[in-house]
């Protein structure tokens, strides 16, 4: 009888021993198996961040992610895209529903009080995009013609405040709308940040009928924005990006994502250099 227990008592410790290393199995990531990473984009800005109907997605934002995150030990099968809105940003990082964010998100004081940023990994500037046969050369140029942006946007108030305030502001809920619009020649220009507009631009069917102004209107330095204190992760991400520069890859992503709108890119920033 002493015996028998014995033996049960072994049989359980050996059950439990394998349970132990099952889980154990499961939760070990040292080789990359079994991680994943979510990363916040934008769905809707062709260039930058778009998902496309096959579900696949495309821009430099993508791109710049997708990069980051290798770095970070994930392969791209790894990464999920969650789509991150603008107003949707700071509320997602300090929930943990995504573990970083490359989505056109311009680091300023204000968004530094509520999450950290790696980066920068481009400045943009605020332009406009006109018609391949127009000619807008100042931001004065705008008084008495038709302005275009998406309803909400603070671009085309910008505009308005502080270069044409005799421009004719019409606004609309979608860029689609307003590129339609400058098409068809009911508006004359329409503005946003000119990585957006070269991403808009740069799509097959609008192809060498569009043109960005040139103007740098204001200044935008995009970052990868992390939940607030998480300085392991922002320099793990700085330490990605610098790499991402130096071996080309970011070169090569411009060109992919913006090189048909002829984006007079500035050269890549050097990380923590916010210009104003």
């Amino acid at each position: 009888m002493k015996l028998h227990k014995a033996s049960a008592a072994a049989a359980a410790a050996l059950v439990l021993s394998l349970t132990a290393t099952a889980c154990g199995g499961d939760s070990d990531s040292g080789d990359g198996g079994g991680k994943k990473i979510t990363v916040g984009i934008k769905y809707d800005q062709p260039g930058l961040g778009l998902k496309t109907p096959d579900g696949k997605f495309t821009g430099f934002d993508v791109a710049v992610a997708t990069y980051v995150a290798k770095e970070l030990g994930y392969d791209a099968k790894d990464i999920t895209f969650k789509e991150t809105k603008s107003a949707d940003r700071e509320t997602a990082l300090a929930r943990g529903d995504v573990d970083f964010i490359a989505a056109t998100y311009s680091i300023n004081d204000e968004r530094k009080q509520k999450v950290d940023f790696a980066g920068p990994y481009l400045l943009a500037h605020q332009d406009l995009l006109i018609r391949a046969d127009d000619n807008i050369a100042k931001g004065e140029d705008l008084n008495g013609k038709k302005l275009c942006s998406v309803t909400g946007s603070t671009s085309a108030q910008n505009v308005k405040k502080d270069f044409a305030p005799k421009a004719n502001l019409q606004q609309v809920g979608t860029y689609s709308e307003c590129l339609n619009g400058l098409l068809s020649g009911a508006v004359d220009a329409l503005t946003t940040d000119d990585s957006i507009l070269a991403g808009y631009a740069a799509q097959e069917q609008y192809k060498g009928k569009f043109k960005l102004a040139g103007l740098k209107l204001s200044n935008e330095n995009y970052g990868i924005g992390v939940k607030k204190g998480d300085k392991e992760m922002v320099d793990k991400i700085n330490a990605a990006l610098a790499k991402m520069v130096k071996d080309k890859a970011w070169d090569k992503a411009v060109a992919d994502n913006f090189g048909p709108a002829n984006y007079q890119n500035e050269p890549a920033p050097k990380i923590g250099n916010i210009v104003k």
